[in-house]
């Protein structure tokens, strides 16, 4: 995982104190179609709430790149052939132990899987659970992040 740009993470940058907006990618993993589709969930390292896979933008690649990347490292993802497609964005609120916090705006893309890889860099921090968008949706607690996977 990277970190935000400018910031070696010892502490929040003076932009982030003011409530500047940083920005993040995230992967809709998603199989199947119509009725049959899934989304694939994640948890957080921190809080072990259900998530889409998602980080930092990666120096070197694009943001559809980094959706990407972040897919693998957190779940395992191997994609599928097809486009890595914007689908929509939210906004959260990202606290750090008795620290200011970050608002993030994150960028969806749509990411079709191939299959799942039984291991991948995270894989002892995480978990990972096929959801239809429905449960998924239910499963999130961002009101906005809910609301762009009931719709996907």
């Amino acid at each position: 995982m990277t970190r935000p740009p400018g910031d070696n993470w010892s502490g929040y940058s003076d932009a982030a104190a003011a409530g500047a907006l940083h920005r993040q990618v995230a992967a809709i993993c998603h199989r199947g179609r119509d009725a049959g589709r899934e989304v694939l969930l994640v948890t957080s390292r921190g809080t072990g709430r259900w998530v889409l896979p998602k980080g930092w933008p990666i120096e070197g690649l694009d943001a559809p790149g980094s959706a990407r990347q972040e897919a693998w490292e957190e779940a395992g993802v191997i994609p599928a052939d097809g486009p890595v497609a914007p689908v929509g964005q939210y906004r959260y609120f990202k606290r750090d132990k008795g620290r200011c916090g970050l608002w993030i705006e994150v960028q969806v893309f749509s990411l079709p899987v191939a299959r799942l890889s039984a291991h991948f860099p995270e894989e002892d921090q995480r978990r990972r659970a096929w959801m239809s968008p429905e449960e998924a949706a239910r499963a999130v607690e961002e009101p906005d992040l809910a609301a762009l996977i009931a719709s996907f």
